[in-house]
């Protein structure tokens, strides 16, 4: 298990309107109950910890796919969401953005109190990873916003980013208790990102008399940094071929636009629900299920719900919303023992998986797009810029039926 990770993003500016808002908290929520009950409160840590699936989250939430702006709205989302139902999840968020991320020690030792856990070392720890990647890796970027999220039993990750100012970039670090011995040494099983030239790196081998002078926790040598999982996202905005695991994104628009789930035993409980609701549910089925290795393509799971500057297409809002519903409705019945409902959601990942065995991506990727545009105003398509509109001079197709597959 490595203990972290990184993520280049480019740097995004602008805001998260409120009906975005909203709705990626609710998401968010609905994602953490069931991951939480499926596979346990040490699993929200670890998948927080992977920069691949934060980022894979954030692209089904509705945000900017590849932006810098994921980081900062996502975890203002998980926040507002969790922390009032902390108690029952067991699970705590501090930090935030700017000023906010001051107060995560006095949130770290409230949260404490909470719990019994040692506020000191939780305190220490906050402090400890800022000051690494702030500090001890001179690499360009300064921190500008720390989450440090924790649950009952005391594992944790901290999530950050930093800006640099000289090619308008973000890097999003990310930092896991399991297996962390030293802050010092080989804290992130290596930081990979576009090759600057040479840095100081005060957690490298060479560097242990400066480190001395500066943090005084580690008296032993560490070995040079090691390399790690890294994701480095591309300057374009718009979703392309080259961005997608084509077979994976292929497989799930034919399973949920060609085949009904009267075709699916397992599904049925499923049925009456329309293709388009049916694509989104499979992608955050995917969030939820899926395996560590299906993450490496996050702009895939924009399909879901596109992105709030109409890349891929516009927030379908009609679709989020039942989407949710489904969800929340499953939730709900499974805390009363009946969960039917989300072991077909769960079926729903397995069957595309299967799917994906034997399909040959034959398709325009951009013609998906421009499909999914085409029919934004009817799922109440929204952007930061208003509402979708109806293409000119186009009868509505009744449907979003493609003969691509």
């Amino acid at each position: 298990m490595k203990r972290s990770g990184s993520a280049d993003l480019p740097l995004h500016y602008g805001y998260v309107p409120q009906w975005l808002y909203e709705r990626m908290s609710k998401l968010g929520l609905a994602v953490f109950e069931v991951i939480l009950a499926d596979y346990g409160k040490n699993e929200i840590i670890r998948r927080m910890s992977d920069p691949f699936w934060f980022q894979s989250l954030g692209a089904v939430m509705g945000m900017d796919w590849h932006s810098s702006g994921v980081t900062t709205s996502v975890m203002g989302a998980l926040k507002r969401a969790i922390n009032p139902n902390s108690k029952e999840l067991g699970i705590y968020i501090a930090g935030g953005k700017g000023k906010f991320s001051k107060e995560t020690p006095n949130e770290l030792l409230k949260i404490a109190d909470l719990t019994g856990l040692n506020g000191n070392e939780l305190v220490k720890a906050s402090k400890l990873s800022a000051k690494v990647d702030n500090t001890a890796i001179q690499d360009s970027y300064q921190l500008y916003t720390h989450n440090f999220i924790l649950n009952d039993e005391g594992s944790w990750t901290v999530v950050q980013q930093g800006m640099s100012g000289k090619d308008k970039t973000a890097r999003r670090y990310h930092w896991h208790s399991e297996n962390l011995k030293s802050f010092v040494d080989k804290p992130h099983s290596g930081i990979c990102g576009k090759n600057q030239g040479i840095i100081l790196d005060l957690t490298a081998k060479s560097a242990v008399e400066n480190r001395k002078g500066i943090i005084e926790i580690s008296h032993e040598p560490p070995e040079k940094i090691m390399k790690e999982v890294s994701l480095i996202l591309p300057a374009h905005h718009d979703v392309q071929a080259s961005d997608v695991n084509l077979k994976r994104l292929g497989a799930i628009l034919s399973m949920t636009r060609e085949m009904q789930p009267e075709n699916f035993e397992d599904l049925l409980l499923l049925k009456g629900v329309g293709p388009r609701t049916m694509q989104s549910l499979a992608l955050v089925s995917e969030v939820i299920h899926g395996a560590p290795s299906r993450f490496q393509d996050p702009a895939r799971f924009s399909f879901a719900h596109g992105g709030k500057d109409g890349h891929p297409f516009p927030v379908p809002t009609k679709i989020y919303d039942e989407t949710l519903d489904i969800l929340r409705t499953g939730i709900e019945k499974s805390k009363l023992g009946n969960s039917d409902k989300m072991q077909a959601f769960k079926k729903l990942h397995e069957i595309n998986v299967k799917l994906e065995e034997n399909f040959t991506p034959d398709f325009d990727i951009q013609e998906v797009i421009e499909e999914e545009r085409n029919n934004s105003w009817r799922f109440g398509g929204k952007t930061v810029f208003g509402d979708a509109k109806p293409p000119g001079n186009r009868k509505p197709d009744g449907g979003i039926q493609l003969s691509l597959f």
